[in-house]
């Protein structure tokens, strides 16, 4: 009997694809009515600019310039708490210490630290990577799921039941969660994923963080079985969780932490929350896709340096002729930048080093291609309001797939960097509005007599 409820509840009956129809009918909006009524889709204008939110101090998105008083699309900057991001990662690249903490630093209490202060953040954040008692038995290891942001998002929601101030939004309190949560995200998302292939039959090994590692060295360690890694890898992957860590206020990952803090509730709630919006494949989910489709191109080319066949794909995705019949070039394009991604820039630079270590120059060849291609045939085949050009999930996918992270991963470690940022506009939030937020909607159903169920 329970087995008929089950099939029965996780399949598309007749009946519900019956009442879809109704629901898809019954909700169709004319598409000439948001021009009709000014509303911005996407809370975006036609050239990508966004509808004026907030405010804040935490980070900057830059991709245009004031030329004779007019506006013209740049070169893309990013800025965190006012510093060119490019220069960031220069400083700790000199310096020969990891990014990730220093940069994590910066984002919460805005200011660069001091060589003390840098060391005791450090250590503030190793003692502060650890689970509670039996957790990793009674939370993770129990009905692990297939996809690791929920698996992860339910382990933060069962954190708020072991934390006595929970729903204590002070600055203080608050600043405790956001700590403990950067400090033990790796290793929910490293034990989230060997539970799961454990219950497929693959050996279980769960390493403890080692307190004198850096969170990139601490998530290869964990996520290896033999523990090993390069410096070359641990280096890329901390530029990677840098250059992640925060992309302004109006990504929609960090918006959502915006208008869920707004709400009053508790820092659990809104970090899944978060996770949530994190997850889509049009948001933390694209690099994913990226590598997929480059898979499905590699399996259809025969020469990968064949420029007319590379073409001939790229027409093929935009018409919706292949990969999956989406009619879009994953990895190419951005809401903001129009001329380039100053975080696609940056891993490029190492990207090519990363290849020639794992000798995958070919591969890396064919993505420099497609990112010199895309752009032009996009340009032929669509009517476009901005430039396009490579994003920084266009060169992540690659570099993960070149560091060995298993895909199930790749959002998961976008998640690990962007919780600082989240952490951050929540405490930014906290501090400055008092307000919940609530943008309207314009109705367009006319109203109607109620109709008794026996006239009907």
């Amino acid at each position: 009997m329970q087995k008929d409820i089950n099939s029965l509840i996780f399949q598309n009956t007749p009946k519900i694809m019956e009442l879809a129809k109704r629901c898809e009918d019954n909700n169709a909006i004319e598409k000439d009515l948001y021009t009709k009524f000014d509303v911005k889709k996407g809370l975006r204008d036609l050239n990508g600019k966004g509808v004026l939110a907030g405010l804040t101090n935490v980070s900057d998105v830059c991709a245009k310039k004031i030329v004779d008083g007019e506006e013209v699309p740049c070169a893309g900057s990013l800025y965190y708490r006012g510093y060119n991001i490019k220069d960031i990662v220069k400083g700790f690249l000199e310096a020969g210490h990891s990014g990730f903490e220093e940069t994590a630093y910066l984002l919460l209490f805005g200011e660069l630290p001091s060589n003390s202060e840098l060391k005791e953040f450090q250590e503030m954040l190793a003692e502060r990577r650890t689970l509670p008692p039996n957790f990793v038995r009674d939370v993770i290891m129990k009905a692990p799921s297939r996809d690791m942001m929920n698996g992860i998002s339910r382990c933060i929601l069962q954190l708020y039941t072991y934390d006595a101030k929970a729903d204590d939004t002070t600055i203080p309190n608050v600043l405790r969660q956001s700590l403990n949560l950067i400090s033990q995200f790796p290793m929910l998302m490293v034990y989230c994923y060997h539970a799961y292939n454990y219950r497929r039959g693959k050996d279980l090994y769960i390493y403890a963080p080692d307190p004198q590692l850096s969170m990139a060295e601490n998530i290869l360690m964990m996520l290896r079985e033999d523990r090993q890694y390069t410096a070359l890898e641990a280096k890329i992957l901390d530029m990677a969780l840098v250059l992640h860590m925060d992309h302004g206020g109006g990504n929609n990952s960090t918006f959502t932490t915006h208008v869920v803090t707004s709400s009053g509730t508790d820092t659990y709630s809104t970090i899944a929350a978060a996770m949530a919006s994190l997850k889509g494949p049009k948001h933390g989910g694209a690099n994913i896709k990226v590598t997929q489709m480059f898979e499905a191109m590699k399996g259809s080319l025969t020469d990968w340096k064949d420029e007319a066949q590379i073409r001939a794909y790229l027409e093929a995705l935009l018409d919706k002729r292949a990969f999956d019949h989406k009619g879009l070039i994953y990895g190419m394009g951005h809401a903001i930048y129009s001329i380039s991604d100053p975080r696609a820039d940056i891993f490029k630079s190492f990207v090519k080093e990363l290849a020639k270590e794992k000798r995958r120059e070919e591969e890396y060849a064919l993505y420099e291609k497609v990112e010199e291609l895309a752009p032009v045939i996009i340009g032929e085949k669509r009517k476009i309001y901005k430039g396009v050009n490579a994003n920084v999930d266009f060169y992540s996918g690659l570099v993960y797939s070149m560091l060995d992270l298993p895909p199930a991963l790749y959002t998961p470690i976008f998640a690990a960097a962007r919780i600082v940022g989240w952490s951050a506009h929540r405490l930014e939030e906290l501090k400055n509005v008092d307000k919940i937020i609530r943008p309207a909607y314009k109705a367009l159903a006319p109203h109607r007599e109620y109709i008794n169920l026996d006239d009907r």
